[in-house]
């Protein structure tokens, strides 16, 4: 039987990339900003009924900024690259 794929991408250490936004609460408005900005529009309609970016975006989010090779967290700082992301996304909303 072949496995099924989740409908989320969630790859290593999102957990943490959530929590170091968190912790900023100066980057929260960007944050939510960004996120409605990438959910597809009629979301309700389709499974999972969650807005969440679509899963062929994240992937080639990830792979455009990371490479082909699956995503590691010892070589990778997903968190620190998302704060440094919603940094910028602040500083070119106000110019």
């Amino acid at each position: 039987m072949a496995q099924r794929r989740s409908a989320a991408v969630r790859p290593p250490g999102t957990g943490r990339a959530v929590l170091a936004v968190a912790r900023r609460i100066d980057l929260w408005p960007v944050a939510v900003r960004v996120w409605f900005r990438l959910v597809p529009s009629g979301w309700w309609r389709r499974a999972p009924f969650l807005p969440v970016p679509s899963r062929a975006y994240l992937e080639f989010r990830l792979l455009t900024a990371y490479g082909s090779e699956p995503l590691r967290t010892d070589r990778v700082d997903l968190a620190g690259d998302l704060v440094a992301y919603l940094e910028w996304c602040r500083r070119w909303s106000t110019q």
